[in-house]
């Protein structure tokens, strides 16, 4: 890597820099605008919703990487073009293909970024803000926020997780036969996980039916041997989009192994992988706009082109998301379908730089 290289590497990363401080400032200001509606519930104040919109700021960022990196490669590459720089070292025998890789080498440092986003830092922080916000506004924290309905084997279970996200509330378990018959239906004021694959029940209640038979029966507190563990239940009752790769592919064999429609997930996953690899081709995609029809233009047109092909390519992968799951559609093809269209664009456009 020569000193052009790293030139070119660091203006790149400089612009996409400045362009990703903007857009996380405004993006701040919408989530606190939007926050609004749930102040003055429990302890949830202007203060706190505040800092729920400062915990979101990971989260936005790997959702906003790829639109930063496409208008930051524009602008820095852009500002090269308009000082004539790109156009002394085409001069000096630089090849256009060797601009190309340097330009790109700034795009995989951006991925390795979005890497440690997505994966290590983003997941964690959106759930403690989700979590202190459930805590803020809900003073008793057993209140229901929300059922997951896994199946385990011959059980089918229907947990009421609790505000924080941690405990659950009750608990409704379906017995199945092995010819999948309903054998008996059993309710729990109240679930508490007892290590990784049990589960106390407080407050259980049962129906059994056996033929032309019907028994009840009631405990203090019954054991339940389940590979459903709390963990596991934190992850379902989180979007998706929010989780980690690793978090998502667990979800993946869990519901593949119970005969579930892993669908949502599956799009999750693959899309996470195709979202993070678009931007190197991102990046690359500024070189034929600079170096061609807007070499001369000013930055304002440059953000216009900018902002425009990084939105729509953010509309087209959330109405992918949507036609996904409603229109029982291929989730690996289609969440690999922007970035399939990103890249037959991008070396169509630089096949035809000169």
């Amino acid at each position: 890597m020569n000193i052009l290289d790293r030139y070119i590497i660091r203006r790149i990363l400089e612009l996409t820099a400045l362009v990703l401080v903007v857009v996380l400032a405004l993006a701040v200001l919408f989530t606190f605008i939007a926050e609004q509606a749930d102040t003055g519930q429990g302890r949830y104040t202007v203060l706190e919703a505040f800092w729920y919109s400062l915990m979101s700021l990971p989260q936005q960022a790997w959702e906003l990487m790829p639109i930063a990196a496409l208008i930051g490669s524009l602008l820095g590459l852009g500002s090269l073009a308009s000082s004539s720089e790109l156009t002394v070292a085409r001069a000096a025998g630089v090849s256009i293909a060797r601009i190309a890789v340097a330009v790109f080498i700034a795009g995989v440092l951006l991925v390795g970024l979005e890497v440690v986003l997505g994966e290590f830092i983003a997941p964690p922080m959106q759930l403690a803000a989700r979590q202190q916000k459930a805590f803020d506004r809900f003073n008793d924290a057993s209140l229901g926020g929300g059922a997951a309905w896994v199946r385990d084997g011959n059980l089918i279970l229907s947990v009421q997780q609790s505000q924080d996200g941690l405990r659950q509330g009750g608990m409704l378990v379906f017995r199945l036969t092995d010819d999948h018959h309903l054998a008996a239906v059993g309710r729990a004021a109240r679930a508490v996980p007892a290590g990784k694959h049990n589960w106390q029940l407080h407050g259980y209640a049962e129906t059994q039916f056996n033929g032309d038979q019907v028994t009840a029966h009631a405990q203090a507190i019954k054991p339940l041997e389940s590979n459903v563990s709390g963990q596991f239940l934190q992850l379902a009752m989180a979007e998706p989009r929010e989780l980690a790769t690793a978090a998502l592919y667990s979800l993946i064999r869990y519901y593949q192994a119970n005969q579930l429609d892993p669908k949502p997930y599956l799009f999750a996953f693959w899309s996470r992988i195709a979202r993070t690899a678009a931007i190197a081709f991102a990046v690359l995609l500024a070189m034929p706009f600079v170096i061609g029809p807007l070499r001369s233009s000013a930055h304002g047109v440059r953000l216009l082109i900018g902002l425009l092909l990084g939105i729509g390519f953010f509309f087209l992968q959330r109405l992918i998301e949507s036609g996904t799951v409603v229109f029982d559609l291929d989730p690996v093809l289609l969440a690999w379908l922007p970035t399939a269209l990103l890249v037959t664009v991008t070396l169509g456009l630089l096949a035809r730089v000169r």
